[in-house]
């Protein structure tokens, strides 16, 4: 069987992990932005995660003549007007810090009850000529008061998705990946674009 070789429009090996966890490498061929040193960062300055995720897959595909792959996800908290969303990554500041990430988000709900959130993750497909199309997934949750758990990344220690008593940080790879943001969304893209 053929495989598909896609490139990932990503430096983090954590996504990189995720998206061959979720769709596999039996049919596909994974590259990333690691394996195109030359290919400068992408400046993520969309004011949409829709926005973001499609201008960096359609600069790699661009530059590789490879199909590419890209993502952007924000964690949306109601009691925070949908923040940090779009600029999750960055919240508290340059360069990104996923512990001053979390201490920032717990400041700003310290005497807030209303901890509901939800995590959106769109991933867009890229044409080597530069056509893009999206899809999104959702997983809502509430905010923990403290950190709990060592896995995952970003604000995994203090997500608790629906339905969960545990944080993603809590969960192995496995059972985050079966409910997550970027799990649905993968699935929706594999629905759409690699179904066989």
């Amino acid at each position: 069987m053929a495989t598909t070789k896609l490139v990932l429009a990503t430096r983090n090996q954590h996504k990189l992990e995720e998206f061959e966890a979720i769709l596999g490498t039996g049919e596909f061929e994974w590259v990333s932005a690691l394996d195109f040193p030359d290919i400068p960062e992408v400046i993520e300055d969309g004011e949409t995660l829709e926005a973001n995720a499609v201008k960096k897959a359609v600069t790699l595909a661009l530059a590789t003549g490879l199909r590419a792959l890209a993502d952007d996800t924000g964690l949306e908290v109601s009691a925070l007007d949908g923040a940090p969303g779009v600029y999750s990554a960055r919240y508290a500041g340059e360069p990104p810090d996923y512990a001053a990430n979390n201490r920032k988000l717990l400041d700003a709900l310290a005497d807030v009850d209303d901890r509901r959130g939800r995590f959106r993750c769109v991933i867009a497909l890229a044409e080597p000529d530069g056509r893009a199309q999206y899809v999104e997934g959702i997983c809502a949750g509430t905010i923990a008061t403290a950190p709990m758990g060592e896995g995952g990344f970003g604000y995994d220690p203090l997500f608790i998705p629906d339905g969960e008593q545990r944080t993603f940080a809590q969960m192995s790879a496995a059972e985050k990946n079966r409910q997550s943001h970027r799990g649905r969304a993968l699935a929706a893209a594999r629905e759409r674009w690699f179904a066989s």
